[in-house]
């Protein structure tokens, strides 16, 4: 794979294989990581992120890659699971260039992928918690407002 940065000699086999799977369907589209990430939604940075190991991509990143590349998404989608499995949860935070800072807060990683210590920035104390909740409350609204109109409807006759 010429024109990558070696991989973290740390990594775990499982992710050293899927991301270099991942550099051979990026490699195979033959675009830059502005174009790629114009074409699946996810930005040059976190490309990069993906591509070097310092982040697990989102499943809808890899499946975006996957439709770009004309690859199998089973075939990627079952190393995606096995190689976030393995992923090291502590990978080094790395520098925005714009302001020098730690780069903590990704706008691709959904709030319910947020690695275990770090702060949820989600909907619920547990991922779903809350969308749980208010979908039961919800269920049980409409089979009130049912068992209303049904007595409504039955009065009415």
């Amino acid at each position: 794979m010429g024109g990558w940065q070696p991989l973290p000699d740390e990594l775990p086999a499982e992710v050293r294989h899927f991301v270099e799977q991942l550099r051979l369907l990026k490699d195979r589209t033959g675009l830059s990581l502005v174009a790629l990430g114009a074409r699946t939604a996810y930005s040059k940075s976190s490309w990069h992120r993906y591509l070097n190991a310092t982040q697990p991509p989102p499943r809808q990143a890899v499946l975006a890659l996957c439709r770009v590349a004309g690859a199998d998404p089973e075939r990627i989608g079952v190393r995606w699971e096995l190689a976030v499995q393995a992923w090291p949860r502590q990978m080094p935070v790395p520098e925005r260039a714009d302001s020098g800072g730690e780069y903590r807060d990704d706008p691709t990683l959904p709030w319910w992928d947020t690695p275990p210590g770090e702060p949820e920035r989600g909907p619920g104390p547990e991922p779903g918690g809350r969308l749980l909740r208010y979908t039961l409350v919800l269920l049980l609204l409409l089979l009130l407002t049912a068992v209303v109109g049904v007595v409504v409807l039955v009065s009415m006759y």
